[in-house]
């Protein structure tokens, strides 16, 4: 056999690969994010009105999870989870001002307990 058919019978046996596995669930996607704000913001404020700052789940696509924090100030943190590496991309919106900002990224995967 010469090497450019060597090349092509491996190149036509990897296409049936299987896409790569989920490593984040919805529920560590929720876990991590929960254990980032919670760090990161200041939940005093909160204290005798729990209801003014939450985490919920957002909208879940093929590729990502999101997940929403709503801050007392108004502003909401939306979370967009990649589901097989982890890494999280940070946009916070302001609805009362109409501002949308990316804020950054951080690594899921650093927020989540091991067990």
């Amino acid at each position: 056999m010469k090497f450019k058919e060597v090349i092509s019978i491996l190149l036509l046996c990897s296409c049936g690969a299987s896409a790569p596995q989920s490593i984040i669930t919805a529920e560590k996607a929720y876990e991590g994010v929960s254990n980032y704000c919670h760090r990161t913001y200041d939940w005093s404020v909160a204290k005798d009105n729990p209801s003014i700052m939450h985490i919920d789940m957002g909208e879940e696509s093929d590729s990502t999870y999101q997940v929403v924090f709503r801050s007392y100030t108004g502003a909401y943190v939306h979370f967009y989870v990649d589901k097989t590496s982890g890494t999280t991309r940070i946009v916070e919106k302001v609805p009362s001002i109409n501002v949308e900002e990316e804020t950054g990224t951080i690594n899921l995967l650093d927020y989540i307990e091991k067990q």
